[in-house]
């Protein structure tokens, strides 16, 4: 992690607030019975892990998780995975959305949802929070915008990152000066002209350390730091339920707004297909996310599992998880998550398996066997191309599954749905033998 400057404050003075998220709409049927932040990843991790590591090897050690919609999953992984020391006073803690006297709806919005649950952050000492959403892809070292913030004396300073024109008409866009202050804030900016005032200007990227000579923008991550004071002063006495849309544009008129540049790779996980592509890029010889960094690793919930096995394969490019047992089938850019089972002359290729949750039993092997049902994994001589599969699915022999000359969205429940051209099979599917889809 890149050394930062020593700081004016304690890193117990920062209070850590992550979205739990709301239905995950473009995520499903990967949402269909869990929450976008419990969503696997890179074969054994969650979504979550991601933002909760960032905040432990940046120091911060008071983090509040607010959840609301599909949440079991996510607060079974929380409790299994996040335990600190007794004798500190770290914690990860759930906030369910939960009606009360004073209030009987549910989280509306982001803001909603810190603002119905600051009573809770007030029995913390802290300066400084944090906001973080929970279905993003990088390593970040919350030091650095924690020290940029204070060094401005930022009311509110909003994480940013550099793209191209092509990709802002779906993000919120930052307008800055050049002492990187907040000027203006569009969500998802479609008119040329508009995009052409949210240029920044290029001889400023020296020194925002812009590389090359391209016309850039900085949009939003959704990840920001507020005073204590000023968090609470913006929730309070308004209805306003969104952060993105309605408290930022507000604050940049009134308070001390500054953009912290952040260099280096973020990828929103927000569609079906930044899911998929996100996590293949893992398979690859140089990915551009490096779960290998030792020197601030990502966390997650320790298994206990044996190595994974492979009885003779033809693998290229393939990234696999612990408890695995691959029996001479054919990988090609695939990711096997947790405890899968690949059976004899299967052949896969572009496919992110999400694995199970336990190992089947001898006897209710015996069962599939007695009543024709396929065992969880991938049965023999199957085909998969451009697919999900999801936990604890079960496909039969010589099946065929693949979304080629099919439409990029398709429902065809309960077996199968496609979603930016990939065929997903949900959680706990059965496809019998011979099935051709």
């Amino acid at each position: 992690m890149t050394n930062v400057a020593p700081t004016r404050y304690h890193e117990g003075e920062v209070l850590a607030v992550i979205m739990g998220g709301g239905q995950g709409s473009r995520l499903f049927p990967l949402t269909k019975e869990r929450s976008k932040p419990a969503v696997p990843l890179a074969g054994k991790y969650r979504l979550v892990d991601i933002p909760i590591s960032n905040c432990i090897n940046s120091g911060i050690r008071k983090i509040y998780l607010l959840t609301q919609f599909n949440s079991a999953s996510l607060h079974r992984h929380i409790t299994q995975s996040y335990k600190f020391d007794q004798f500190s006073d770290g914690f990860v803690e759930i906030l369910a959305a939960e009606q009360t006297f004073s209030s009987n709806t549910w989280y509306q919005g982001t803001a909603d949802a810190v603002r119905k649950n600051l009573g809770h952050f007030g029995t913390n000492q802290y300066r400084y929070s944090l906001i973080l959403s929970g279905d993003q892809l990088y390593r970040m070292d919350f030091r650095q915008i924690i020290q940029q913030h204070i060094n401005t004396d930022a009311d509110l300073t909003v994480a940013t990152i550099t793209k191209g024109r092509k990709d802002i008409s779906e993000l919120g866009v930052m307008q800055i000066d050049e002492n990187r202050r907040v000027t203006n804030f569009i969500e998802k900016p479609k008119d040329p002209a508009v995009q052409d005032s949210l240029l920044i200007q290029k001889n400023w990227y020296p020194r925002f350390g812009i590389q090359g000579n391209e016309d850039c923008f900085l949009a939003s991550m959704g990840i920001y730091v507020f005073k204590r004071s000023v968090l609470e002063e913006l929730l309070a006495n308004n209805d306003a339920t969104d952060f993105g849309r309605h408290i930022i544009p507000s604050a940049i008129k009134t308070h001390r707004v500054f953009s912290y540049i952040f260099q280096g790779y973020w990828e929103d996980i927000g569609t079906i297909g930044n899911y998929f592509e996100a996590n293949l890029d893992m398979a690859a010889e140089l990915p551009s996310f490096n779960f290998f960094d030792m020197h601030s690793p990502i966390y997650s919930r320790p298994r206990f599992l044996p190595a994974s096995k492979i009885n003779g394969a033809n693998i290229e490019h393939a990234t696999i998880a612990d408890g695995c047992i691959i029996n001479h089938a054919h990988l090609k850019d695939c990711v096997v998550g947790l405890r899968t089972i690949i059976e004899r002359n299967a052949s896969l290729y572009r496919v992110v398996l999400l694995g199970g949750d336990y190992y089947e039993s001898e006897e209710s092997i015996l069962r599939c066997l007695s009543n024709s049902t396929p065992k969880i994994g991938i049965g023999e001589n199957t085909i998969i191309e451009n697919a999900i599969i999801d936990k604890g699915v079960r496909i039969g022999a010589n099946c065929v599954i693949s979304p080629k000359g099919k439409p990029d969205k398709v429902d065809n429940p309960p077996m199968y749905y496609i979603r930016d051209g990939i065929i997903i099979i949900p959680k706990n599917t059965v496809i019998p033998d011979n099935t051709i889809i």
